[in-house]
């Protein structure tokens, strides 16, 4: 039986009825001192959610500028258990929170227990990039019972059969990513973000989101021409890496906003 839809997929749906494209925003935990304000500021600045990275040693999805970021708050001594408590400790930003980490981490914790501090820190939802879909059914159905929607990722080259199953499987959003290879900043959009969204879209009424290269407000627009809306990641990480103010990060967002409600 087809769960009901959760906070994230709630909300997501809410907005796009309204004729929102969607803005995800990523924040690397750790990174900065106070860095739950970067979600506070994504939030005012018009995200619909915030992703919330929890570095992991061998982040492989992620590219150089993720990385970077991922090595940087584990030098600060960044923790699973010290994230989730940084936010559970701040104020709410007001928007879903979806947390992208790595297996690894879930399973030495425990699906349980691993999905119950999410939603003690106000996170409900998850994205695990590196458990493939055969093995991912346990993780899903613990992530469940505790109230965290499992999103699940379909590349360019998944067949139509296993992209059915994926959108049915997924929770709150489905993330599609839009070129092969790993997240980082790109001068253009790959033409395979196009034909994921479209095949997405084809396949599932659950928001379809797609992520990996989205750089600049004018990518955003033209990805969310055929998807319901966009993750931003490396583009805002290099901004903090490099020592922009979290305001300053937060007009990058806020332009991206403004790129999509322009349509």
């Amino acid at each position: 039986m087809a769960l009901a839809p959760g906070p994230v997929e709630a909300a997501l749906r809410a907005a796009r009825s309204r004729g929102r494209k969607l803005l995800v925003p990523y924040v690397t935990g750790g990174l900065i001192e106070g860095w739950p304000l970067v979600a506070q500021a994504f939030a005012a600045a018009g995200a619909d959610a915030v992703e919330i990275g929890i570095p992991f040693s061998d982040p492989v999805m992620d590219g150089p500028t993720i990385q970077e970021a991922s090595a940087r708050a584990l030098h600060r001594g960044a923790t699973p258990e010290g994230i989730m408590a940084d936010l559970a400790g701040a104020d709410a930003p007001g928007v879903p929170l979806v947390a992208m980490t790595y297996y690894n981490l879930v399973f030495r914790t425990g699906h349980e227990r691993f999905a119950r501090r999410l939603v003690e820190a106000g996170v409900r939802g998850a994205i695990l990039p590196d458990l493939p879909l055969e093995e991912s059914a346990p993780w899903e159905a613990d992530a469940a019972r505790a109230g965290v929607e499992a999103v699940l990722l379909a590349a360019p080259v998944t067949p139509d059969d296993r992209l059915a199953e994926i959108c049915a499987r997924t929770r709150g959003f489905v993330y599609g990513v839009g070129l092969m290879g790993v997240t980082g900043e790109r001068t253009s959009v790959a033409a395979s973000a196009s034909t994921m969204a479209q095949r997405l879209k084809a396949a599932t009424d659950k928001p379809v989101l797609i992520g990996f290269g989205v750089s600049t407000p004018d990518q955003a627009r033209a990805v969310a021409a055929d998807a319901d809306g966009v993750v931003v990641a490396s583009a805002l990480m290099r901004r903090l890496l490099d020592g922009a103010p979290i305001d300053a990060v937060a007009e990058q967002v806020g332009a991206m906003r403004a790129a999509l409600d322009r349509g």
